[in-house]
């Protein structure tokens, strides 16, 4: 514990030069004064802190700045910090705790690109603290998480972009746009196909890096020995962190097949998934095998499988449509050349800026997509992936896991969002956290 208190002190105090440091106060920041309310120059360039810059967290930090300066970074892996700010300039002021950075850092804007258990916490705290914020995917890490954070970003009027930039490639947003003009007919069902999760372990328990705060980074999550495969990237095959392709990939898929059902602001009335999973100590414990099924009130079934070409099929009474990362297929499409649906006349987004030319994969959409949400930051619009809808995509992720480890079909209202008559799922919406992290909606 000493040294782990001595790496941390060297790094504030050469991270941190030129900034007095205080005791940092755990809770709540609290700054009615929204970033873009604050009397600005409008020549004068955004300031931006980025929260968790491995490899996703740079990303989006490189698209934000053609619109402002990345002028604070917080990550509790010190050697990730500095990589960070050589990259941005060599002029970013280094954090080892994101509150610290809310508290004492002169930010405008606020990118997070933590791991998933993260999400929820850093953008509340970000939102509480006066800050417009570009939060990574899966928007939470249970379905009570994001009935807060829509609390939230409601009082503090927040402007929240999540990063499900797919709504922001044109293919998929074109999908989208020709089941709303009727170009399969009438939606029946939505097939959406993922990658296999990864297996496992057992892994060995290690010492600490010096460089990384093993404690910060587990965060909410139960206090347990260090195995490098929890961490960073991998961290995603454990539920202790996340949820496997279900909330990776699916946050994205099942995103694109509730936009085209017209069920963004709203979910299944039943769900039931099936999946075998790993009885590895120390190991990966995310399913091996997996498949769900989900019915809308609407009539919609939606299939998500593991097994396939990954990406989203529509089927209507008409025709069907097939969309991923790299296609757009289908006779509708064909259909275009004498049958045009031309991007002018888009509808299922309000806020359109046509200026912006039509970009498609993953790093071109990016930038659309961050565009999008300095647009929304100047005109307080609501972004094209709004909490509302990234809560109510990501919790059928969600509910689709609890059924998978349940073992068995779940009634769901998603009006109340609860299960109807079974009292242990609706244990599954929250989890336990850990004191010092704990996730509050006051």
């Amino acid at each position: 514990m000493t040294s782990q208190k001595l790496s941390r002190r060297t790094f504030v105090k050469t991270a941190a030069a030129g900034l007095p440091l205080a005791c940092l106060a755990p809770g709540v920041f609290v700054n009615t004064a929204r970033a873009a309310e604050k009397a600005r120059n409008p020549n004068e360039r955004l300031k931006i802190g980025s929260i968790g810059m491995r490899y996703q967290g740079s990303v989006i930090a490189d698209k934000a700045q053609q619109y402002g300066d990345i002028v604070a970074i917080a990550d509790v892996d010190r050697e990730i910090a500095e990589k960070a700010r050589k990259q941005f300039g060599g002029k970013a002021t280094l954090f080892e705790d994101y509150r610290e950075m809310l508290e004492k850092a002169d930010i405008d804007v606020v990118t997070i690109g933590a791991p998933d258990h993260w999400h929820t916490k850093m953008l509340i705290d970000a939102c509480r603290a006066g800050k417009d914020v570009y939060c990574e995917k899966p928007l939470t890490l249970t379905v009570d998480e994001g009935k807060i954070i829509n609390k939230v970003v409601a009082e503090t009027k927040a402007v929240v972009q999540v990063g499900t930039w797919q709504r922001s490639d044109h293919r998929f947003r074109q999908a989208v746009e020709m089941i709303k003009d009727g170009r399969i007919g009438k939606l029946q069902k939505v097939t959406v196909t993922l990658s296999k999760n990864k297996t496992g372990g057992p892994f060995k328990t290690e010492p600490v890096p010096s460089v990384l705060n093993w404690d910060l980074w587990q965060g909410q999550t139960p206090d347990v020995p260090y195995i490098k495969e929890r961490c960073h990237y991998t961290f995603r095959w454990w539920y202790e962190y996340s949820g496997g392709q279900m909330t990776d990939w699916g946050a994205h898929h099942i995103d694109i097949a509730q936009w085209g059902a017209g069920m963004q602001d709203s979910g299944p009335v039943d769900i039931e998934g099936t999946a075998t999973f790993p009885n590895v100590e120390n190991g990966y414990n995310v399913a091996l095998d997996y498949h769900l099924k989900a019915r809308y009130a609407n009539g919609v079934v939606l299939e998500v499988n593991d097994t396939g070409r990954t990406g989203v099929m529509f089927e209507g009474d008409e025709g069907r449509l097939f969309v991923n990362r790299g296609t757009i297929a289908g006779k509708p499409v064909e259909d275009l050349a004498k049958n045009p649906l031309p991007r002018e006349s888009f509808n299922v987004y309000a806020h359109d800026n046509l200026s912006r030319p039509p970009r498609m994969g993953k790093l071109d959409a990016i930038v659309n997509h961050m565009g999008n949400f300095f647009d929304c930051i100047e005109t307080r619009a609501t972004p094209i992936s709004s909490v509302q809808n990234q809560h109510r995509s990501v919790t059928v992720c969600h509910i689709g896991n609890i059924s998978q480890r349940l073992g068995r079909k779940l009634t769901w209202d998603p009006q109340q969002e609860q299960f109807v008559g079974d009292a242990e799922a609706n244990t599954w919406l929250k989890r336990e956290q850990r004191a010092g992290y704990e996730i509050k909606d006051t």
